[in-house]
């Protein structure tokens, strides 16, 4: 008999899952360290318990390559947007759209409209993750201009954007809960606003009273800032041309890596026009080290020095420390085991709802993967909800509730770290201020208990589901 194959106990598994919450939780937020060293932490304890109870290396080298597997492409895609921020701070792309919203948005209504702005795009474009590093960057600068707090406005910019993944049917993870809950993907969409359009009102409301404070105290300051944006970048309307074919390529369902690769070259093409003279090595060090910026004004140079590859190779090895971390839970069924006895015993509906919430957000704490902490709660809860004679669109709301918005709250998750390591915000400083992601599990778990927008399976569905079964 295969020692490895040996059954992991629900009080074993409990017992694992709260030992690498206490090591997490110490490490990051007791003692302050970046996630990576309480991660490796971990993946070293699992490591020897796993050797302890009979597992061979290859069994635990396939499950870190199972669980790298899953982040090849993100990772990849988080190159490339260091690669476009680098390449759009050069071109000037940043540095004008920042002078287009000095002269369009209100300082007074400056963070609700950040809020507003990054929810519509975020629609359109379906992807959270190029709205943080492209329009979010831009928005972050006029932010920290007007003085404002920087944790407020990072939280605002976020909660936008994963208002506009969530809700849009080019969103990867929408589209995933959708799938994995087996129903059609824009009435999806439609169920989700029981809970979105709520969190989405609540959080327009504390932006609007909590960016009221100070947002006047530093509009001098604007003038200056204007200055020396116009002095030192090329500012012209043509810097709206990468932002548009984001918008076509969304439209025409292109990947996100040949959308990336495309507005790269673009870009580069841009910078070259813009100034003839310009050397292959230069731009090479746009896309390698980021963009320098050297006006002479502190405030302008530490908002726009950023990007290149070198910018994301802190978030690259975290997310692969956590993957291969999740990975391990996974080849060893702890995360399985812990979830399987929820499903089974719970007696309400709001009880469902309530566990499948919660188990959402144990995955992202514990592997930091938005894409599992749809998929396992999903396979995990899908048979109980039927039961309970709730419809899928039930649980596919609340995988999206419980999963992919919570991703953005953890500091060693996959979001967390990137959007945190984009905007150079610390996770656990915005975290109160995501006012949308708090508040999508707390309606969706609401709305378990009280029935309100809950989707009831049909009957005639449910009776014709039953005599395909029979037969």
């Amino acid at each position: 008999m295969n020692k490895s194959k040996k059954t992991v106990s629900f009080r074993e598994a409990i017992s694992i899952l709260v030992v690498m919450l206490v090591i997490l939780g110490l490490g990051v937020i007791k003692f302050g360290l970046s996630p990576q060293t309480p991660v490796l932490v971990v993946i070293g304890l699992l490591i020897l318990w796993s050797k302890i109870r009979g597992s061979s290396w290859d069994e635990i080298f396939d499950g870190i390559s199972d669980g790298v597997r899953n982040g090849i492409i993100p990772i990849f895609i988080f190159i490339l947007i260091g690669s476009l921020i680098g390449t759009w701070i050069a071109a000037g792309i940043i540095p004008s759209m920042m002078v287009a919203g000095f002269h369009m948005i209100s300082a007074q209504w400056f963070v609700p409209s950040v809020f507003v702005v990054c929810a519509l795009i975020g629609t359109s474009i379906g992807s959270a993750f190029t709205i943080v590093s492209t329009i979010g960057i831009a928005l972050f600068g006029m932010g920290q201009t007007l003085g404002m707090n920087p944790a407020l406005v990072a939280g605002a910019i976020i909660s936008g954007a994963i208002f506009g993944d969530k809700t849009s049917p080019l969103s990867d993870s929408t589209n995933l809960a959708s799938a994995i809950a087996e129903d059609d993907l824009f009435a999806h969409i439609k169920n989700l606003m029981w809970t979105t359009i709520p969190a989405f009102l609540i959080s327009l409301v504390l932006y609007t009273i909590l960016g009221n404070a100070g947002s006047t105290d530093n509009l001098g300051k604007i003038d200056t800032t204007l200055n020396v944006l116009n002095s030192h970048f090329f500012i012209s309307w043509w810097a709206i041309l990468p932002i548009a074919l984001l918008f076509v390529c969304s439209i025409m369902k292109v990947p996100a890596v040949a959308t990336l690769l495309l507005n790269i070259t673009v870009t580069v093409g841009m910078i070259f026009i813009e100034n003839p003279n310009t050397q292959v090595k230069s731009v090479a060090g746009f896309i390698e080290n980021g963009f320098v910026s050297k006006t002479g004004n502190a405030s302008v140079d530490a908002l726009l020095t950023r990007g290149g590859i070198s910018s994301m190779m802190g978030t690259v090895s975290l997310i692969f420390l956590t993957l291969s971390l999740g990975g391990l839970l996974m080849k060893f069924d702890v995360i399985q085991t812990a979830m399987k006895p929820l499903a089974e015993k719970l007696q309400s509906n709001g009880a469902v709802v309530t566990a499948t919430i919660l188990s959402g957000i144990g995955v992202n704490i514990f592997v930091g993967e938005q894409y599992l902490s749809v998929i396992l709660p999903g396979k995990a809860f899908k048979e109980t909800f039927n039961k309970r004679g709730l419809d899928n669109l039930a649980l596919s709301r609340v995988l999206e509730d419980g999963g992919t918005v919570i991703n953005y709250l953890i500091p060693w998750g996959v979001a967390g770290a990137f959007v945190a390591n984009t905007l150079g915000v610390p996770t656990l400083s915005f975290l109160p201020f995501c006012f949308f992601s708090l508040l999508s599990p707390i309606l969706s778990i609401l709305s378990g208990f009280t029935g309100i927008g809950l989707k009831k399976l049909d009957k005639s569905k449910a009776t014709d589901k039953k005599v395909a079964e029979l037969a």
